[in-house]
């Protein structure tokens, strides 16, 4: 039989989300109001050949501590153990989401330049929007071209909340950068 996968739901001062996890390895950390949280949670389920139950996890446990880390403003990444299910093109936005610093913000024209797709903006800002690990991979750090706070599966005003922590953040007690496995 196939370990299932376990899933939390939290609170954060931005929205309610989910955590998804089998073993030591987070695979979704997403908003509850993500219009497409259920996609994302099929897309994982299907690849991994498994059901998902509620409960907790050493793995879930250590995300939610370091995700209180970042919302106190001494967190800039996670390390926690990640892996992504998705088409190539957006594993590789993914990836680059990780390229992006604490505290700045990319258009979606950057980012498709950074990828290698610059005339696939729509495609690459499809991956953002499909992105299963939000925080994790800091999707909230990409802007419109003219700066402006657009497209953000946790709301706008959660966007507004996580780049206004990264602003205000106190650098003296802030975690190393990490890549996608």
């Amino acid at each position: 039989m196939t370990t299932p996968l376990i899933r939390r739901t939290f609170s954060t001062p931005a929205g309610d989300m989910q955590v998804v996890a089998r073993g030591d390895t987070v695979y979704i950390c997403d908003w509850l109001s993500n219009p497409h949280r259920e996609r994302n949670v099929r897309r994982v389920t299907e690849h991994l050949a498994c059901e998902i139950v509620d409960g907790t996890s050493p793995v879930i446990d250590e995300l939610l501590r370091e995700v209180d880390e970042y919302f106190a403003g001494c967190r800039r990444s996670f390390d926690v153990t990640i892996a992504t299910v998705g088409t190539p093109l957006q594993r590789s936005v993914w990836q680059a989401l990780l390229m992006i610093p604490y505290g700045e913000r990319w258009s979606y024209t950057l980012l498709a330049e950074r990828v290698g797709k610059p005339r696939a903006v729509r495609a690459v800002a499809s991956a953002v929007g499909a992105n299963p690990l939000s925080l994790i991979l800091p999707c909230h750090r990409v802007v419109g071209a003219n700066g402006a706070l657009c497209g953000y599966a946790g709301g706008l005003v959660a966007k507004q909340i996580l780049l206004q922590i990264e602003a205000q953040r106190d650098s003296r007690c802030c975690k190393s950068d990490r890549s996608v496995e």
